[in-house]
């Protein structure tokens, strides 16, 4: 047996682990949506269906991740985002899950890590799609020349901002307050919307660094994924957000 093909049935066995401790009761929601059929933006308490099949993203996130990553990961991060809800009286019927977000000091640890891994997932399965194109165009790639000085220098700055979060988090490109663009990281579940976060914005570009993301494919190597992950940006999406920030 290969060292290969070892690590990914030592980390399909211990993910499969860490879903069970989850919680056995929540429901899998495999279903698929065609490519560009999916909601506008990420917001709300359910986990949407993925706008692409899980081998959609091929050869850059291979499909086992994908589906690990959005059947046991992200499902159970609505789940307990459910739980959260019911127990600290958030009626999700009529509130909104960024305003919890933007006040997230006021709820539970379990509130914060599971509302920010739901919020956090649901914006990064738009952020990606097939076919994408291979750089940002109007208004959007403007305002980046201006903030960044050209598109290199803004996708090695993204880019080193996920290399360089120590463990597990996520990279950021926001827009923030004062209709700036500015480029971050955030630990864990963490986002830019929460008023305990450092990096504070609206959110347009989010990628996740966790291990789960990316360890089948890549192992240890974050950098090669982040290299290889610019090829399925979604800037028609990243484009929208801007535009209604």
């Amino acid at each position: 047996m290969s060292e290969n093909t070892s690590s990914r049935r030592d980390f399909i066995k211990t993910t499969g682990k860490a879903g069970v401790a989850a919680g056995l009761s929540f429901t899998i929601l495999p279903a698929v949506l065609q490519a560009g059929t999916g909601p506008a933006a990420a917001a709300g308490f359910t986990q949407q269906p993925l706008p692409y099949g899980y081998n959609a993203l091929e050869p850059v996130i291979d499909a086992m991740t994908m589906e690990i990553h959005y059947t046991k990961h992200a499902a159970a991060y609505t789940k307990n985002l459910a739980e959260a809800c019911a127990a600290e009286k958030v009626d999700t019927g009529s509130a909104k899950l960024e305003d919890v977000l933007r006040n997230i000091s006021k709820y539970s640890a379990k509130m914060r890590n599971n509302g920010g891994g739901h919020y956090n997932h649901e914006l990064f399965w738009q952020c990606m799609k097939p076919g994408a194109a291979s750089k940002p165009s109007g208004k959007l790639a403007d305002a980046i020349t201006q903030s960044f000085g050209s598109y290199e220098t803004f996708t090695t700055q993204f880019s080193d901002a996920g290399k360089n979060r120590f463990g597990s988090g996520w990279a950021w490109l926001v827009l923030t307050a004062d209709k700036k663009l500015a480029i971050g990281s955030t630990p864990n579940q963490d986002n830019p919307l929460m008023d305990v976060s450092d990096l504070k914005g609206t959110p347009l570009l989010g990628l996740d660094v966790w291990e789960h993301a990316y360890y089948l494919k890549y192992q240890n190597k974050r950098p090669d994924y982040i290299s290889n992950w610019w090829n399925i940006v979604n800037w028609d999406f990243v484009q929208s957000r801007f535009e209604k920030a």
